[in-house]
């Protein structure tokens, strides 16, 4: 009997079950590509968990550069109900994106080490999407593009992030554009380096959010404030997931562990947006 007499009767309510070739959704979505890529490297059960938590992390990453690539650009071209649609979208996706911890976030020393191994020298700290997150946050550092060396087209793209403005930068020269006090060494600061806060960018933010409620630069900035919230809870999510897993010890890859995550958790991102709130 052939497939298509398999097939359920057809009704109003019936929807389309026979393809000359892969359905519709596979030839969008390429789920058969994505739930073939997980290969665990030990026998415990656990690792799969632990690898599709890293993959789909990955993929939020991947989904979020995107959309501050897009505040970014519409913020250059003062296009600023682009750039806030995009900056809202992805205060959902860093809540999805942080929500990922929450199938690592209990795990015993024991059942971590039951794993760890297979991960080798693998690192969340060499991932490249993650790192153009940072990049597009103003945490550069020309030193961060040494691991992909090897991988010519990443090296590449993470070199082009680099010396490009970031989300930060692009809001400043609006706010340049509109007619406040942004330093000119700011303006024009070497776009390789971590940027530092400046006391005269404080000033012009407690005077935005002194002025009226209703103001789109106030709304801007309560956006801008509600992603660096969210990617200060990655942060402390990450961190209390490794001391829970791991306390102490160096972390996979040879990287300091705890003190490192500690350490970049106490970076505030945008951080006269938090000052400024002081002088209001």
């Amino acid at each position: 009997m052939s497939a298509q007499h398999d097939l359920p009767e057809a009704g109003p309510e019936t929807p389309n079950l026979d393809f000359q070739g892969t359905t519709p959704y596979e030839d969008y979505v390429k789920a058969d590509v994505l739930t073939h890529l997980q290969h665990p490297l030990s026998d415990d059960p656990g690792e799969m968990v632990f690898l599709v938590t890293t993959q789909v992390m990955e993929l939020w990453f991947t989904v979020i550069v995107h959309e501050w690539e897009t505040a970014a650009q519409a913020l250059r071209r003062d296009d600023l109900p682009a750039a806030m649609a995009a900056l809202k979208r992805s205060e959902h996706e860093l809540r999805a994106l942080n929500a990922s911890w929450e199938p690592l976030a209990h795990l015993t020393p024991a059942q971590f080490n039951a794993y760890r191994g297979a991960l080798g020298e693998g690192s969340g700290f060499q991932s490249a999407m993650y790192r153009r997150m940072e990049f597009l946050l103003g945490d550069k550092s020309a030193s961060m593009l040494v691991p992909h060396r090897g991988a010519p087209r990443v090296h590449a793209e993470l070199e082009k992030a680099l010396g490009e403005p970031g989300l930060y930068d692009e809001v400043l020269r609006l706010l340049a554009r509109r007619g406040h006090a942004v330093p000119s060494e700011v303006l024009e600061r070497d776009l390789t380096l971590r940027y530092d806060a400046h006391p005269a960018v404080e000033e012009v933010w407690a005077r935005i959010y002194a002025g009226p409620q209703e103001d789109e630069l106030v709304r801007l900035g309560e956006a801008l404030t509600e992603v660096a919230e969210l990617v200060w809870r990655w942060k402390n999510d990450h961190l209390v997931a490794t001391r829970r897993a791991m306390g102490a010890k160096t972390g996979t890859g040879g990287s300091p562990g705890v003190s490192w995550l500690e350490k970049r958790a106490r970076r505030n991102v945008f951080p006269e947006l938090w000052t400024a709130r002081s002088h209001v």
